[in-house]
Order: C-alpha cells, then sequence, then structure tokens
C-alpha cells in the first residue's frame, strides 16, 4: 500500500511539474476600443474622467486619448465641462468654484458625453444618498496560525432605510489606497447581494471588516493589516445597480487565485458597460460611468 502511495505521489509530481512549463502563445491582435473611466462624486475637489484604449496584452505603456470633448449634462439643465490636462495625457477633468464647491446634488440625474473621432458615446447615472460612517474601530488580535499580531480594523454605519441602495467601501492605509483586486468591497443594501434581509441594517461584518489589508512579504510571510501609528481612512460610495455589477464582476475576473487552483475559478469573461455609442454601428466601447455621493471618516491607531 505505501509503495502504491508513493507511486501515485510521484506521478502527481510529475504531471504538476510538467504544468509548470513557461510558455508565449501568440495572440491575434484586435482593433483598439475606448475605454471610459468616469467615477464622479460630490467630494470637494476636482473630478476626473480618463479615457484609454485598450491594447496588446504584453503593452506596458497605457494608451491614452486626447483630444476628445467630454461634458456631463443633468436633469437641471447644467452643464459640466471637463478639459483636458496637457501635463497628464488621457485625463479630463472638471474643477470646482467658490460658486459650485462641489459636482452635483443627491436626487439630480446625468448625462455623460464623449466625443472623439466623429464617434459620440454617452451613459447616464443618477447620485444616489449615501448613509455617514459613524466610528471605526480596532482592537489587537494576538498571532494565531500563520497570521501575525495585528490590529483588526472595522468600520460601522447604517444601511438606508430604503431597499435597493448599492454601494462601494474604499479604504486607505497611511493615506495610499488599497487597490488590490481582493480589495474591490460592495454592498448592496447592508448584505452581499440582491434579495438579502440586510436593509436598514448595520452593515454585515465582513464587509465592515474588510478594510483590513492582508499582505504578503517577498517570503510569503503574512503581513500585519495594521500597526500602531497607522491611520485608516474609509469612504463610502453610493452606487447604481449597473455600478454594482460592474464592480462585483472586475473583482470576479481580477482576483484570480492562480496555480492549480485556477483550473477551479470561473474563465476570463468581459465586464458589463453602461458606455453606449450613438451611432448603433460604429465602434463600441467599455468602461463605466457612475455619478455618487460619498461620506467618509479616518483615525489613527493609537
Amino acid at each position: 500500500m505505501k509503495q502504491r502511495i508513493l507511486l501515485l505521489l510521484s506521478g502527481l509530481a510529475i504531471i504538476f511539474s510538467a504544468c509548470e512549463d513557461e510558455i508565449t502563445p501568440t495572440l491575434e491582435e484586435a482593433d483598439p476600443v475606448l475605454v471610459v473611466d468616469a467615477w464622479i462624486t460630490d467630494i470637494p475637489e476636482r473630478q476626473l474622467v480618463r479615457l484609454t484604449q485598450t491594447q496588446p496584452y504584453f503593452d506596458t505603456v497605457a494608451s491614452n486619448v486626447v483630444g476628445a470633448s467630454v461634458q456631463i449634462e443633468d436633469s437641471q439643465g447644467n452643464t459640466y465641462e471637463f478639459s483636458e490636462d496637457e501635463r497628464d495625457p488621457g485625463a479630463y477633468y472638471w474643477y470646482p468654484t467658490e460658486t459650485e464647491p462641489t459636482f452635483g446634488s443627491v436626487g439630480n440625474s446625468y448625462q455623460l458625453k464623449v466625443a472623439i473621432n466623429d464617434q459620440t458615446y454617452t451613459a447616464t447615472s443618477s447620485m444616489n444618498p449615501v448613509p455617514p460612517i459613524d466610528s471605526i474601530t480596532y482592537e489587537l488580535w494576538d498571532s494565531f496560525a500563520f497570521f501575525p499580531e495585528t490590529y483588526f480594523v472595522q468600520f460601522w454605519s447604517v444601511d438606508l432605510p430604503e431597499v435597493g441602495n448599492a454601494y462601494w467601501v474604499r479604504a486607505y492605509k497611511n493615506g495610499v489606497l488599497l487597490n488590490n483586486p481582493d480589495d474591490i468591497s460592495v454592498a448592496y443594501d447592508a448584505g452581499f447581494s440582491r434579495g438579502g434581509s440586510f436593509n436598514g441594517t448595520i452593515f454585515a461584518q465582513p464587509i465592515r471588516s474588510g478594510i483590513n489589508p492582508f499582505r504578503q512579504d517577498e517570503d510569503g510571510e503574512t503581513l500585519p493589516a495594521y500597526e500602531l501609528g497607522d491611520s485608516v481612512y474609509v469612504e463610502l460610495y453610493s452606487i447604481s445597480d449597473e455600478a454594482f455589477d460592474f464592480l462585483s464582476q472586475v473583482a470576479l475576473q481580477t482576483d484570480r487565485p492562480g496555480g492549480f487552483a485556477e483550473l477551479f475559478s470561473n474563465p476570463i469573461a468581459n465586464v458589463s458597460t453602461n458606455i453606449a455609442n450613438a451611432n448603433a454601428d460604429g465602434p463600441a466601447a467599455i468602461g463605466f460611468f457612475n455619478v455618487g455621493s460619498v461620506s467618509s471618516l479616518g483615525i489613527e491607531i493609537e
């Protein structure tokens, strides 16, 4: 029996080692597609619409789109012009003023218009309300298993009473956005998906604690999520149903486990978009447009 087990293990080792051969596939070229990245908020700062193009997989330099016309019109008849920044190719900004320190108002709807190369692309969104973040708490956890001693952090907020609110949770550690694929955290009402029983309640615990970044060092050792003196800043964005689906799909497609586990992952697929070409026969675009209100809170662990 032991000999059979050893033979089986040896066979598996040969199979898995054979799977580690490095290959460089030849990929078909495709026409570039416009990518619109437009997440507009009422945070009192300049607002950005970034335009790029898709490019071959192995290219490392971003293909920025310059010379476009970008504007947003609201349901009250106001127009917000976004000007191109020559120092930052592909970036189009709207700047706040003394009379208009923030973009938009809760309850208004908005239409994005991007004109480039005789093509006009549009998308619509509404600015939904967002609840305040009541507090951020932390506690010191002793080391256990493969995890070191760490401060474990949670934010606390209560979902709005109406059914059907969607949110995006973004966290910053020491002023740096936590932006890995596994950091994408969205909520529907106070839970994870539509149809749950979390409406009007405190956000579910995994959502509250999803702001803890457990990274690994170059030796594969898990690092503390937070340590004494670290700062934590949390933003809660209101997003549309379509944006909830988009971000959920982005997380699914980008948070790939790699290795043997990849055999059991969902296949790579295109994510949804709300960007449409006014010319139905013209080239398509991808990306997303959302206008949302934001609540935020920050603390320092001391």
